[in-house]
């Protein structure tokens, strides 16, 4: 009996962690990006890439797009995406009406786009 106990504790462990494992080998793609407005041109940058989030929130793979504005600098803004994979976000850029907005808002950029912050997602609130 209590062999058996023992083996049915051992198996129950055995398969959480064999889950655990499996779910943390597969991570959702993120990106974390900031884009520099010119002076004045914070809150017509920050609407177009709230056009941006409305366009790409029916894409395959989109879990969350979200916009905000940095507190200390007025003009920067930032991005926080989660995808379920690299490849559909790379997919989401092709749209041709997200194309028009990359072009409509690089007039109002203070510099090139930064490369933004690649993330292996975990899981979380919102990550799902």
């Amino acid at each position: 009996m209590k062999t058996s106990i023992i083996l049915t504790l051992f198996l129950f462990v055995g398969s959480i962690t064999q889950a655990q494992t499996s779910e943390m080998t597969t991570h959702k793609y993120g990106l974390i990006a900031s884009l520099k407005a010119k002076e004045g041109k914070a809150k017509e940058l920050g609407q177009i890439l709230l056009k941006a989030s409305e366009l790409v929130s029916t894409s395959k793979g989109c879990i969350s797009y979200v916009v905000s504005l940095d507190a200390e600098d007025g003009n920067l803004l930032w991005i926080t995406e989660v995808w379920d994979s690299k490849s559909d976000h790379d997919e989401s850029l092709k749209k041709p009406e997200v194309r028009a907005l990359i072009g409509t808002a690089m007039p109002l950029l203070d510099g090139p786009p930064q490369k933004g912050k690649e993330l292996k997602i975990l899981g979380g609130l919102g990550s799902d």
